[in-house]
């Protein structure tokens, strides 16, 4: 209150407040006076404030701090130069030195403390704000870019995928995919009784109707659908990385790159599924611009598209001689003729046209000699005609081109094999499986592997064998054909009931001297007729086979020499109408082992008729179960599963094998199913 009074009284009397303390009128003076008061008043409120702290500066940093803005700074920005204190920074100490130092300038302490740090934060709050609406803009154009980009790449994959249907069916294999289309194939990959001879070991029968075996097969219905265990998988699961992915080809020259809108338009055609749009819009282009291999191109691949669509070989071989053509024309991109002639040679063999599709395939290895994958398909290519030696040498170039070549090595291996070179094979099919190439997670090579492991006495054997169960490649780690058809029942001992076929071996049981009698009378006469086993199957001793039915047909020569046994079959269709086995008398002699092994396929099984078995020494083993055969009573097993024989008796030992169709298979499915 002094304080107040004090400073009224000095006011008035400098302003002209009468002596003797008369009033006098309200003046200019007056009004100073009453304005100083007030301007008072604010300063001390404004002390107050700092002073007993009614402000929680530290509430008001924190605000700040929620906004993403520390306004500490911003405010040390523009006061650092009235650090009262020397601390360093502006404080609640610096701002109470300053009010006593600056009693009488408020207005521009206030605009400076406050009024303008908070101008400059709601703007740069502005700024912010439009950074941030900016940065959004930019990202959202960067993701359609990268969208745009990425559907482009697609798109791209897609044609890709569309010129080239099966590379990955066939996982680099090319010809030696066994699948349910290409019967040829089938019949060159494996033996008619347990799937061990190379590739392209039996020549095809060239009475097979082309069209039966060649044409695309419609979409099987879950009934006759086979499944044939050797499809490439990722390697995911084994911890590999994979590849970085290949540059989109270049199928463009510099004038196709002038039409490139028809182009397109043309075969957006193709990929609705628009065949025989496309393929006309494409005939179009190939007669106005002639020389445009692009053009060409699509030609032959609507040609291809089509052909599957009519189940026409004739249309397919128009495609073949179209993507020839392409080749042929000047100024073709590189990518362009390897596409070109891949497909070419992929149809060929689809059309059992193994020595063309070799040409095409040397052509290619001709003009790409460093790349080590054609040589890889050239060596396939021998193998489909069964010229294991020139396919070695291929695969022996590419190793020594590319040693870790994981494709050349399993092909590699499987051929040293099929040498009987067991111990040298197994490296190679090792570490083949192990580089998880492409083309190289294949059923075949974990069963030749297994194979090989087994007549080296290793038990690794079961371990592939467990790895190529795990990735699906075997019904399980016994049962191993490769040629399977899903759900059918699987044991490896079956009983006559159990099969349905009861009348055949009641017949079989009860004719057994018959059928004995007239195979001792060849072995007498004829002994040439029994031929020693081919497939590789034998560990030592001696072993031979007479045939009279092969894959469902009838051998007339053999069965004049045997005219009653056959007879006697031509009553039972289950067995001289099964295409996937045999009919055949069966003589080991003593001394004779056979390892362990498995038939192709599970869609037979196998009976056995005792004709001359010695007293001892005769065993067969089926999985993990031992059986002996009886004079005049039928074994049945399902061959399939692995299955081992000893002969260490004296004497020989004479038996009858008959194949029957699966009794779970239907009628179209016997109908249908490639034979083997």
């Amino acid at each position: 209150t002094s304080i107040f009074s004090s400073s009224l009284i000095l006011t008035e009397t400098k302003h002209g407040g009468s002596k003797n303390g008369k009033k006098e009128g309200l003046s200019g003076s007056s009004f100073f006076t009453w304005f100083m008061v007030i301007a008072l008043l604010g300063v001390w409120t404004s002390v107050a404030v700092v002073w007993f702290e009614l402000v929680d500066y530290e509430e008001v940093l924190a605000k700040a701090k929620d906004f993403r803005y520390n306004l500490s700074e911003v405010l040390q920005g523009k006061l650092g130069i009235y650090d009262a204190d020397g601390d360093g920074d502006f404080d609640v100490e610096d701002a109470k030195v300053l009010l006593g130092k600056y009693k009488y300038r408020w207005n521009n302490l206030y605009n400076l403390v406050i009024k303008e740090p908070l101008k400059k934060l709601r703007e740069k709050q502005e700024s912010k704000k439009e950074e941030n609406e900016e940065e959004k803009k930019k990202t959202r154009k960067g993701k359609d870019a990268t969208d745009r980009k990425d559907k482009k790449a697609v798109d791209m994959n897609k044609i890709k995928k569309d010129s080239d249907k099966t590379k990955r069916d066939r996982g680099k294999e090319k010809g030696i995919d066994k699948s349910v289309k290409s019967k040829e194939t089938t019949k060159k990959s494996t033996s008619e009784k347990d799937g061990t001879v190379p590739v392209g070991k039996r020549q095809r029968n060239k009475k097979d109707s082309l069209k039966e075996r060649s044409v695309p097969a419609q979409p099987a219905s879950p009934e006759s659908e086979e499944t044939v265990q050797h499809a490439e998988k990722s390697y995911v699961d084994s911890g590999k990385t994979f590849p970085k992915k290949k540059k989109k080809p270049k199928l463009l020259n510099k004038f196709d790159k002038t039409i490139k809108a028809e182009l397109d338009a043309a075969e957006k055609l193709r990929k609705k599924g628009k065949v025989e749009e496309a393929l006309r819009a494409f005939e179009a282009l190939v007669n106005q611009y002639p020389q445009s291999p692009r053009a060409r191109y699509g030609k032959a691949q609507s040609q291809d598209d089509l052909a599957e669509k009519m189940r026409s070989n004739e249309m397919l071989q128009q495609a073949i001689n179209t993507y020839d053509e392409v080749v042929n024309l000047p100024n073709v991109p590189s990518d362009l003729i390897k596409l070109s002639l891949k497909r070419e040679a992929d149809r060929q063999q689809f059309l059992g046209r193994m020595r063309g599709s070799l040409v095409t395939l040397q052509k290619l290895v001709q003009l790409f000699p460093t790349e080590t994958s054609f040589k890889n398909d050239l060596g396939v290519g021998y193998l489909l005609i069964g010229d294991n030696s020139n396919a070695k040498k291929v695969y022996e170039e590419v190793l020594s081109l590319a040693p870790n070549d994981g494709f050349a090595k399993v092909h590699y291996g499987f051929i040293l094999k099929a040498e009987n070179k067991i111990a040298e094979s197994i490296p190679y099919l090792q570490e083949g499986l192990e580089s998880g190439d492409p083309g190289t997670d294949d059923g075949r090579f974990y069963f030749h592997l297994g194979d090989a492991l087994q007549r080296m006495g290793d038990k690794e054997a079961y371990k592939w064998y467990e790895l190529g169960y795990q990735r699906g490649h075997f019904a399980s780690v016994w049962q191993r054909s490769l040629y399977n058809v899903k759900g059918l029942k699987a044991q490896p001992w079956w009983t006559a009931r159990e099969t349905g076929y009861t009348e055949l071996v009641k017949s079989l049981e009860k004719n057994w001297k018959l059928i004995r009698d007239e195979g001792l009378a060849v072995m007498d006469k004829k002994r040439s007729l029994f031929l020693p086993e081919d497939e590789n199957l034998r560990e030592k001793g001696d072993w031979s086979q007479f045939t009279l039915w092969q894959q469902g047909r009838k051998n007339e020569n053999a069965c004049k020499s045997v005219p009653k046994t056959c007879a006697l079959l031509e009553r039972f269709p289950e067995a001289t109408g099964c295409r996937r086995g045999q009919i055949k008398y069966s003589i080991m002699h003593p001394g004779t082992h056979v390892w362990p092994h498995t038939g192709p396929t599970n869609c037979r099984l196998r009976m056995h008729l005792g004709l001359v078995i010695p007293k001892e020494g005769c065993r067969i083993r089926c999985a993990q179960e031992n059986r002996y055969w009886e004079e005049g009573k039928v074994l049945i097993f399902d061959d399939s599963f692995e299955h081992e024989v000893w002969q260490d008796a004296e004497s020989y030992r004479l038996i009858f094998i008959v194949d029957v169709w699966h009794p779970e298979l239907t009628a179209q499915q016997r109908r249908t199913l490639p034979a083997i």
